[in-house]
């Protein structure tokens, strides 16, 4: 997870703390795996560049799905969800999946693309 753009607070005129939670789900939607980014304070185009590694048999990738929430984390413990993509065997669109198929066809180098977060 590189980057985020054009993160906005909605409730109060400053920049989101935000961070990214990554979600691996087998074929039944059952959780495999999952991990979180840092939190981004006051950021309105955050910087994460943090990797995850998630361990996947060859023969599982084309079942499992990988789910990428943006949360806004709030006072209190409070959080809201910003937007989400998913990738994998339930993609969310056409991109994420063309990005799942080049990822896995690159063999373990990193592949890199711009999405854009559907609203939860």
């Amino acid at each position: 997870m590189i980057k985020g753009s054009h993160f906005r607070n909605l409730a109060i005129n400053r920049p989101p703390d935000t961070y990214g939670k990554l979600c691996l789900l087998n074929s039944m939607g059952q959780e495999m795996s999952r991990c979180k980014t840092s939190v981004r304070r006051g950021q309105p185009n955050p910087v994460y560049k943090e990797t995850f590694i998630f361990q996947v048999a060859l023969f599982q990738l084309s079942d499992v799905t990988l789910m990428i929430s943006i949360y806004n984390k709030r006072s209190m413990k409070r959080k809201e969800m910003v937007g989400w993509i998913s990738m994998g065997q339930n993609s969310s669109g056409q991109e994420e999946q063309s990005h799942w198929q080049e990822m896995k066809e690159s063999k373990g180098t990193q592949v890199c693309r711009w999405h854009t977060l559907l609203e939860s």
